[in-house]
């Protein structure tokens, strides 16, 4: 029986990019046995993919902050025993960070990772046991397939399945609009959802994470006068949130991939990065529009959606 354990922790977009990788593994070698590495806050996403056998959560977020708390020392104390807990014929790092290429030696088994020319910190390549070379420029999902078929000597990637369980939900009317992202840049101006719920004449739901993601989808949502902001959703109520719309509409941020991953008809709005990286990839109902310093307009948004 194969075993293989994953890491790749945060954040999650990347999480979500990840999943393609697992279906590869999981499909070509029948019955394996996969565990995931993930960080406790995107912990709901992998254990929504099929194919995973054991999440193992880790919270280096969380620790960094309490080095000086024994409760701290004590959890990675757990971890550690968790995750060594079995041997692995493959141990992928996905990831190719210091952080998890750490996180990879606690692990006992063949410990795979990105070459220091493909790696975004080539510091880490040093800590596995075989390194391949997967080219800079790829999607992100292509990277982790590429990856994953030269750790464990598979064929080229021919499809690419998220291999997510979606809830059973019923579906609404509703379309949810993930107004938040990492970085100002990537934001669309508040005028421009005022006027594209406006337009879209339906129930629209605006998730937040954050207070100040959550004075702005208020603020939004005054300009539209009838948009629901309701309260601060983990990843699960977020799954259900997703699968029961009638589409997504969101920024360059892991919520829009999540939505897409589950089926949901989603539309991904580029203002200040470049989708060709990181854009919603490999999914017949989701599509991408607008780019790095090209911010869509209203109009491009409603052409798109029709």
């Amino acid at each position: 029986m194969t075993t293989i354990l994953f890491v790749k922790t945060s954040s999650l977009g990347d999480v979500v990019h990840n999943c393609p990788a697992v279906s590869d593994a999981a499909r070509a070698l029948p019955g394996a046995h996969i565990d995931w590495v993930v960080e406790e806050a995107f912990a709901g996403v992998a254990a929504l993919h099929a194919a995973v056998r054991r999440v193992i959560p880790v919270a280096v977020r969380r620790w960094r902050n309490r080095l000086w708390h024994p409760a701290a020392w004590s959890e990675l104390a757990a971890f550690r025993r968790e995750i060594a807990r079995e041997r692995y014929d493959a141990v992928i790092d996905t990831q190719s960070l210091v952080k998890s290429a750490l996180i990879a030696s606690a692990a006992h088994g063949v410990r795979h990772g990105l070459d220091g020319a493909s790696a975004r910190e080539p510091l880490a390549a040093r800590f596995y046991d075989a390194v391949h070379p997967v080219p800079r420029a790829l999607h992100a999902v292509e990277r982790n397939q590429r990856l994953v078929a030269a750790a464990l000597k598979l064929p080229p990637a021919a499809r690419v399945d998220y291999g997510l369980r979606v809830p059973r939900v019923e579906k609404s009317a509703s379309v949810v609009l993930l107004t938040m992202t990492s970085r100002a840049d990537k934001l669309w101006p508040e005028e421009r959802w005022v006027e594209l719920a406006r337009a879209l004449a339906t129930p629209v739901i605006l998730p937040w994470g954050s207070a100040s993601e959550r004075a702005r989808a208020e603020r939004i949502a005054a300009g539209i006068g009838r948009a629901e902001v309701p309260p601060r959703l983990e990843i699960d109520a977020l799954a259900r949130l997703f699968a029961g719309a009638r589409s997504v509409i969101g920024l360059d941020t892991g919520l829009t991939h999540f939505a897409a991953a589950l089926g949901t008809p989603t539309l991904g709005l580029y203002c200040g990065s470049d989708p060709a990286l990181t854009g919603l990839y490999g999914m017949p109902w989701a599509k991408n529009i607008g780019g790095a310093g090209r911010a869509p307009d209203v109009r491009d948004v409603l052409r798109s959606l029709a």
